[in-house]
C-alpha cells in the first residue's frame, strides 16, 4: 500500500514541478480514490474477488500499482502524473479487499485480530512514504516514489509465498449479476455498511491533510520565523507517527473486538476519534509536546475500527460472496473519501487549518449511531463468534 500516499509525501515538490494549484495538489490523493473506486466497482460488479484466485488477484494488482508509481516519478506534466495516479487506485482496488479475503479465509475464531494485523500492516505501508520523504533532501522526490513503488513490488512477490486462499474460503461462485443487488438489500450489511462509510467520511481526509494541519500549526506557533523547508521535513516526521501509530490501533481494534464485539470498538473508537476532531483546533498552534499527544491518540482512534467494518461483512454477508461484499463496501467508502478530501482543502482555504479538521466529525458521530442500531439487531449475534 505504500504507493498509496508516496505522491502526498511529496505533494509540495510535484507542486512546484507542475505548476498545481491548491486543487491540483488535492487531486493527487484525489484520483487515487477514484481510481479504486473505478476498480473496486468493475471488481465487485464482476466479482473478480471471488471467481479468482485472490492471492493471484493481489499479487499482479501490487505489479501494476508499483509501475503506475514508477510512471509518477518518470511524469513529464501533471496531466499525466494524475493518469498513472488514477491507475495506481485502480490496481490498489485489487489488493486491499482481496487481502483482507485471504485474512478470513485463514481465520476464524480470531477472524477480526488477523485483518486487524493485516489493516494495520497497509496502514504502516500507507505512512511510509512520510518516513522515506523525511529521511532524504526534499529536492530527492523520486525516490520516494521509487522506494514506493519497490515495496509494493516486493509485496507482490511475498503473497505469492501463501499456499492457498485457506482453509475457511468458500468455493469459487458462477458469475451472476444479482449478487451485488443481494448484498446491498442485506439490512445487517447496510448497517455495517453505513457504519464504515462514517468511519471512511473522516480517515483519508485526516491521513491526507495532517501534514498540511501540523505544518500550519508548526508555521503559526514560530510565526513563520522559521524555514519553511524545516518545518515540513518535521511535519513529514510527525505525520508518519501519527499514521502509523494507526497499526497500533488495528492491532487493539481486532484483539478487543473479538472479546468484546464488534459494534462495542467500533462505536468506541469513533466517538474517540470525533472528539479529536473537535479538540484538534485548540492545540493548533500549542507545542509539539501537547499537539503530538493528541495527534497519536488520533492517529490509534481513526483506524482502529476499520478492519473490524469489513470482518463485520465478511460475517454477515452471504459466504460466497465475502469477496465481492468486501470490494463493494470499500468502493462506496473511497467515493466517499474524495468528497471529504476535497472539502476540508476548500474549508481551509476559507478559514484555516485551525478549525477545518471540526468538519470530520459528523462522520464518526454517524457511523456510532449505525453500530449500535446493528448491535440491536438479532444479526448481531454472528459477529465475533456470537459475542456482541
Amino acid at each position: 500500500m505504500a504507493p498509496w500516499f508516496s505522491a502526498s509525501a511529496v505533494a509540495p515538490a510535484l507542486a512546484a514541478q507542475w505548476e498545481l494549484s491548491p486543487a491540483g495538489t488535492a487531486g493527487l490523493t484525489v484520483s487515487v480514490q477514484l481510481g479504486f473506486v473505478a476498480g473496486a466497482l468493475v471488481s465487485a460488479i464482476l466479482t473478480l474477488s471471488d471467481m479468482w484466485s485472490a492471492r493471484r488477484l493481489v499479487s499482479a494488482s501490487a505489479v501494476v500499482a508499483a509501475l503506475a508509481t514508477v510512471g509518477v516519478a518518470l511524469s513529464p506534466s501533471a496531466a499525466v502524473g494524475i493518469t498513472f495516479r488514477f491507475i495506481t487506485g485502480a490496481a490498489l482496488a485489487c489488493v486491499y479487499p482481496p487481502g483482507m479475503k485471504i485474512a478470513a479465509g485463514w481465520f476464524r475464531d480470531a477472524r477480526g485480530w488477523a485483518i486487524g494485523v493485516l489493516v494495520g500492516a497497509l496502514t504502516l505501508g500507507s505512512a511510509a512514504p512520510h518516513l522515506v520523504r523525511w529521511l532524504v533532501p526534499a529536492s530527492h522526490w523520486r525516490a520516494v516514489l521509487l522506494v514506493a513503488a519497490a515495496s509494493a513490488f516486493i509485496g507482490a512477490m511475498l503473497v505469492r509465498l501463501v499456499p492457498n486462499d485457506g482453509p475457511y474460503a468458500a468455493p469459487s461462485p458462477p458469475f451472476s449479476w444479482s449478487a451485488t443487488p443481494r448484498i446491498l438489500r442485506d439490512r445487517a450489511v447496510l448497517l455495517a455498511n453505513l457504519g464504515y462509510l462514517g468511519h471512511m467520511w473522516e480517515l483519508y481526509a485526516m491521513w491526507t491533510w495532517m501534514a498540511a494541519f501540523v505544518t500550519a500549526s508548526e508555521t503559526a506557533r514560530f510565526a513563520g520565523l522559521q524555514s519553511s523547508a524545516d518545518v515540513r521535513t518535521r511535519a513529514a516526521l510527525i505525520t508518519f507517527s501519527v499514521v502509523g501509530s494507526g497499526a497500533v490501533g488495528c492491532w487493539l481494534g481486532g484483539k478487543y473486538a473479538d472479546r468484546f464485539g464488534r459494534t462495542t470498538i467500533t462505536s468506541l473508537a469513533m466517538a474517540v476519534s470525533a472528539l479529536c476532531c473537535l479538540v484538534a483546533g485548540w492545540f493548533f498552534g500549542r507545542p509539539l509536546t501537547a499537539l503530538v499527544p493528541l495527534l497519536i491518540v488520533w492517529g490509534v482512534s481513526v483506524v482502529a475500527d476499520s478492519a473490524q467494518f469489513s470482518t463485520a461483512v465478511s460475517e454477515l454477508a452471504p459466504k460466497e460472496y465475502v469477496g465481492t461484499a468486501l470490494t463493494l463496501q470499500t468502493s462506496l467508502g473511497f467515493l466517499l473519501t474524495t468528497v471529504t478530501i476535497w472539502l476540508l482543502s476548500h474549508l481551509a482555504d476559507r478559514v484555516g487549518w485551525r478549525w477545518s479538521m471540526a468538519a470530520l466529525a459528523p462522520g464518526p458521530i454517524l457511523g456510532v449511531t449505525a453500530m449500535l442500531a446493528l448491535r440491536r439487531r438479532p444479526e448481531a449475534a454472528r459477529l465475533a463468534n456470537g459475542r456482541r
